[in-house]
Order: C-alpha cells, then structure tokens, then sequence
C-alpha cells in the first residue's frame, strides 16, 4: 500500500494540525517536524537541539521530531496516527475491492443468465477473465467424455494453444485441464517442449471449471510477459470459474438432452416411415390420425372412393419358368414400378396380392383413370427392356370402380389389422378378371365413367351390361385404351364409330349389322381382341335363336 503523506496529515492542511498545535502548546515544547526528505511539516528548525526521534510507518521511517525531550512522545503518538491512517486506509480499499468483486460477480451472472449455449458461456467467462486480470490470451479447456478428449471450446488473443497436440499429453495436462486445481504456473518449460504451448508464453494462471467433484475442464490466461499473479488474482479466476461452471454444466445437460430428443424424435421418424410402409399413411389419415400409434379397433370410416385392381395375365404360367427367388424378385421389380405411379395420381396401395395390386384413390375417378393408363406406359418401357433381353412381354389387366367404402381397424387387443370392407372392392376386382373375358386392358364400371368430369380426355368403349356373379344389379362397363400401344390406339380410335354401331346393334339384337360392323373393324385391325369377342357373340346367336326378353346382357357365371 501507498505510504501516507506527512504533510497531508499533519501539515496546515492536515486532519492533525490543530491537534498537534494545541498539544505542543499545552505541553510548551519546543520541537518541529520534518518529512524523510528534511522539509519542514510544523515548527520551526532551531540551530541545535538535544533530542531527535523518528515517525515510523510500517517500520519505515517518514520523518522526524526534533527538539527538546517531549519530540520522544510527539514521534510515538504520530507513528500511531499514520497506523491508524494506514488500517483505514487498507480496510477501505479492502471493502472497496470486497465491492468491485461483488459487483464483477453480479454483473457477470447476470450475463450467463441470458444464454443456455455452453460455447457461449464459456466466451463470456474467458472475456471477462481477460478483462479483470492481465494477460495476453486466454483459452477454455473442456473434457469430452463421450469421445475421451480434451477440446478447446473458445479462446482470445494470440493463439498459444495447440489444439491439435493437447490430446497426445493428456497425462500432462490432466494437472492443469482435470485435475480440479488452481494455480499460477511461472515455470512453462514442460509445456513449451511438448509443443503444447508457444515458446514466448512467461506465465500462466489457471483455474478448474468443476461442479461438486466432477472436473469439465479448465480456463487458463497466459502471458509473454513473467507476471507475478497474486492470491487475490488466483481468487478472482477461481471464483468466474466455480460461477460459470454451474452454467456450463447446466447447458450441457440442456445440449444433451435435446440431442437425446432429437435422436429420440429421429427414431420415431424411421420407425413411423416404416409402419407406413406397410400401412399407408392415407389410411391412418382417413381415420382421423397421424400416426399409426394413435389407431384404436375399431376406428373406422365410410367414404366414397375409386378401387383400383390390377393383375399379370397368365402369371402362372410364367412363374412355372421361373425359380422361387425369380419370381420374387420379379414381383419386387414390378411393383417397384407401379407403386410410384399410384402415389403420383393421388392414390395408395392397400395392399401387394403377390402379382396383383390393390389400390384406393379417395379422390376423383380421374386419378383413378389417369394412374391405370400411366401403368400401361410404364409396362410398355418394360416390355420393351425384356424383348432386348429376350424375354416375352406381359400383360396386366386393370379393372376399377367407385363407391362407398368402410376403412377400418380390426382384429384384436393383441392384433390389429388394418382392412377394407364394401362390396366395392368385390366389384373392382370382378371388373379386372373381366378384362380377360373381353380382351381389353382396362374396363371402368359405370360409376366410375359417371364421375369422370372430363370424359373427353380419354378414350372408351362402351361394352354393355354385365351381371356379375352373384349380383343382381346390372352393371354398366367401359374399355379405356388411352393406355394402348400407339398403333393399336391410333386403330381403336379410327374403328371407334363402327364399334360403338356394332354395339348398338348388337344390344337390339340387329346381330347381322353387328356382324358386319365388327368384321369392318377386324378387316382393319385383325389384333382388336375386344371387337373378335363381339363378332363372335353376334355370329353365335345369329345361328341360334336369343332368349326371349333378351337385352345384351353379359351374364358371368364365374368370379
């Protein structure tokens, strides 16, 4: 601490100079003071005199009192003054450094208050390290437990760290980074020799960042100059470590645990990809919820809807060729094409038949119409792939229609099942099988034709009525061969006027004109499969007598 000036205390200026002028007077000594350097505080200097004694000041002399015998009293009671001085002094800086600390630490917390982000925290705590005790850098250690490491999390100044070294001397460091002490390092050769630290650093004072007894790591301010840190500055750094590594532990934890719930989130994510996989998202979302965690049995819902069934002709046959592994991965290949199409078109697989395909389109007829002619292109690409590779092409027969439509949940508390239940199904799938029957790639029912809103945009054929097995409505069904190969669409749609004649004869029973109208059509395209059927229907009953009441009902007496 600063000595305390003679002259401010006990000059004319001075708190004593009254006192020591009526006490000098009152005892009628004949003295006079003077400083350490011989100038006259109070008095008088006289030629001579017998006695002389010093003011001491934390055992170091700051003037003299000469004169008579009373100088001896006068010295003493100065002394004494200037050590009371000197305490009140100290106690006042004290209090005001005991403040400053205070304030320091309250200003501090406040700033790690306002952020959750352990690298920020421990920024804030380097800066205002640097700030509060001199040094030239600064660098925050943190131990990764997870990876087993030491990782420089922020630093200020020059960079006197080697970031890349530190984990090739973990036991070296493990003093300074995890052992939980505090100190101030003044000998930096080992450092400097392991290339941990740059040669021109003099001095380091470091402090653990802990909480209880687990070490996180370290904050250590370096010098190029040798600074003679003190207890008090030791003090201070350990004090912004043990505050901000409260903080710091409470960020990491925070970190931790949104990492666990994003992984957690992420998981759930997979595995909701996956059950969707197998149940389609459509159908959950047709029930009311967004996942498949949510369904209850029984949760079901009836809409109005398109079904779409699609099947490989003569699959049986062809699978005979084939081993057990072909035929699965010919399976896979195939649906693998299909099932983006159904999904571009605003619809969903209910469910993979093995070859054949069940698809819902809660939406219009037309995307039901647009998804089954789009099939066609793409067996057509594939077709074209196996004739290059010599194999022989396939057929697909699609048949749809529209109506109502229970989806659902059932089963039992340990099984669920997600199904369709409507007679809507039944029919779309008796429409597929009758693509067979009449040669044609794709028939719609009535329903489903009555719904398009845009029939102009595709191309059918009216084939009549049906009576499915089973059924007692009649039911209207069309050919769509937007879908065919160019050629046999382009003669489809020329031959379609004598088509839709011998249709219309062949429902009135003119089954002559009807002859002849579709003997037209295979004149001039012998491959029209569905004009042959009716050709040879009308032939057959022209030799034979119809039924009585007969309309050009189709009955089908098999599924």
């Amino acid at each position: 601490m600063a000595r305390i000036s003679l002259n401010n205390m006990f000059g004319k200026k001075g708190e004593g100079f009254l006192l020591f002028a009526v006490l000098i007077e009152r005892l009628n000594c004949q003295v006079w003071i003077e400083d350490d350097e011989s100038n006259i505080i109070y008095g008088e200097r006289q030629q001579s005199h017998r006695f002389e004694f010093p003011i001491l000041h934390n055992s170091q002399v700051s003037g003299w009192v000469k004169g008579d015998k009373e100088s001896e009293l006068l010295a003493g009671l100065m002394s004494q003054l200037l050590q009371k001085e000197s305490e009140k002094k100290k106690l006042g800086s004290e209090v005001l450094n005991l403040y400053q600390e205070i304030n320091l630490i309250f200003n501090f917390s406040e700033k790690l208050a306002k952020t959750i982000d352990a690298p920020s925290i421990c920024s804030i705590t380097l800066n205002e390290a640097s700030h509060v005790l001199r040094s030239d850098n600064g660098v925050v250690i943190l131990w990764d437990d997870v990876n087993r490491q030491l990782q420089v999390v922020t630093s200020t100044g020059q960079q006197f760290f080697n970031a890349e070294k530190i984990n090739r001397h973990v036991p070296l460091l493990s003093k300074i980074v995890i052992s939980g002490l505090s100190e101030i390092i003044t000998d930096t050769t080992a450092l400097v020799e392991a290339g941990i630290i740059l040669p021109h650093v003099q001095s380091i004072i470091y402090s653990a960042l802990k909480v209880k007894h687990r070490v996180m790591g370290a904050i250590i301010l370096a010098s190029n100059e040798p600074i003679q840190y003190t207890a008090a500055d030791l003090k201070l750094l350990t004090t912004l470590a043990l505050q901000s590594s409260g903080s710091i532990e409470s960020a990491l934890l925070y970190e931790k645990n949104i990492r666990e719930a994003k992984e957690r989130e992420e998981a759930l994510r997979h595995v909701y990809e996956a059950t969707a996989k197998f149940v389609p998202y459509e159908f959950i979302g047709s029930l009311g919820h967004k996942v498949i965690t949510d369904v209850r049995l029984g949760d079901h819902i009836e809409k109005i809807v398109t079904v779409l069934f699609s099947d490989i002709r003569d699959y049986t046959t062809l699978s005979e060729k084939m081993t057990p592994e072909e035929n699965f991965r010919f399976v896979c290949s195939f649906n693998e094409r299909m099932g983006p199409v159904i999904r571009k078109n605003n619809g969903f697989i209910n469910q993979y038949l093995g070859d054949a395909i069940m698809a819902i389109f809660p939406g219009k007829a037309e995307d039901a119409v647009r998804a089954a002619i789009e099939m066609q292109f793409v067996l057509s690409d594939l077709n074209e792939q196996r004739r290059l590779a010599g194999q022989r092409p396939i057929q697909i027969g699609i048949g749809m229609h529209s109506g109502p439509l229970v989806l659902g949940i059932t089963g039992d508390h340990n099984r669920l099942d997600a199904t369709t239940i409507s007679d809507t199904v039944n029919t779309a799938s008796r429409l597929e099988s009758l693509t067979k029957y009449y040669k044609a790639g794709i028939i719609i029912s009535d329903a489903s034709y009555q719904q398009l809103s845009n029939k102009e945009d595709f191309q059918f054929r009216y084939l009549g009525l049906v009576q499915l097995k089973g059924k007692v409505e009649l039911l209207g069904i069309y050919e769509c061969f937007s879908g065919n190969e160019p050629d046999d669409f382009e003669k489809k749609q020329s031959t379609l006027h004598l088509f839709n004649e011998g249709m219309m004869n062949y429902v009135n029973r003119s089954f002559v004109k009807a002859k002849i109208a579709f003997h037209e059509i295979l004149s001039l395209h012998p491959a029209d499969g569905t004009a042959e059927f009716f050709y040879k229907k009308a032939e057959n009953l022209m030799n034979t007598q119809s039924p009585e009441g007969w309309s050009g009902i189709v009955e089908m007496q098999e599924k």
